[in-house]
């Protein structure tokens, strides 16, 4: 019986389902993260009687026909990269995109990678880093005996050195764009790396058309909507109940026909 199999992939899928939407409620207080949501797609056809095939001499053909679908496959788990909500931390190192953009991170290989997550530290040399310790591009030095450090909207750092009026520039945070950001790859730790399907990065000075602004002692919040997250899990559930509700049904069905030996 096809139904036996047609419902086995419908609860591998919402198997699949439910583990993209426990990902995102695990995430529910992750930096930066962006929310995924799976996609799924029907399975290959079987023609048991053609359309547009020839049903008599005359020239008639078959209008409809029968196809008989054998399941559903997970297409896609799509990244939504709506902006997250902003929320002080009054850290002035700090800082949240708000609008377009990600933080360029020199991998300790050497390739670089991307961020939405802004909570950077100093090193002990006192260079701006991620929480691993990774270099925050280009390359900004917080100069000894700094007693505050100011980050404007366009990202330009500036640092209070004691003794001085004037403030000294420390260097200018920049941002990247990519054109689709749904391409970029996840390795964890907040961090994504350029793919074919992403395009190459665009960067820019925040600020600029097309790139967000820069807002120091904020972070960029998740972008989970639990209400939401449940409502889909909910639904999940009762997809992979009625599923497997098919195969008992099938069950019973070849049961019945065993009793008629």
């Amino acid at each position: 019986m096809r139904s036996l199999s047609i419902a086995s992939t419908g609860m591998l899928a919402q198997q699949l389902n439910v583990e993209v939407i426990s990902n995102n409620i695990a995430n529910l207080s992750t930096t930066g993260f962006k929310r995924q949501r799976a996609e799924f797609q029907d399975l290959l056809y079987q023609n048991l009687r053609r359309i547009g095939s020839s049903s008599s001499d005359a020239g008639t053909i078959v209008p409809s026909g029968v196809q008989v679908g054998i399941g559903v496959r997970t297409g896609a788990t799509y990244r939504i990269t709506e902006q997250g909500n902003l929320t002080s931390t009054s850290n002035p190192f700090d800082v949240a995109v708000q609008g377009r953009g990600y933080f360029r991170i020199q991998l300790p290989g050497g390739g670089d990678a991307y961020t939405r997550a802004g909570s950077f530290q100093l090193s002990a040399t006192g260079q701006l880093v991620t929480q691993d310790g990774y270099l925050v591009q280009p390359n900004i030095t917080i100069p000894a005996g700094a007693t505050d450090v100011s980050i404007d909207a366009t990202g330009q750092v500036q640092a209070k050195i004691a003794g001085q009026v004037a403030p000294q520039v420390a260097g200018q945070l920049t941002l990247v764009n990519f054109f689709n950001e749904a391409g970029l790859e996840s390795i964890g730790d907040n961090l994504f790396l350029e793919t074919p399907a992403s395009g190459g990065p665009t960067i820019g000075p925040a600020g600029s058309t097309g790139f967000g602004t820069i807002k120091q002692g904020f972070l960029e919040t998740s972008n989970v909507n639990p209400v939401q997250e449940i409502t889909d899990l909910i639904t999940a559930q009762r997809a992979y109940e009625m599923n497997s509700k098919v195969i008992t049904t099938s069950d019973e069905m070849l049961a019945q026909i065993n009793q008629l030996h």
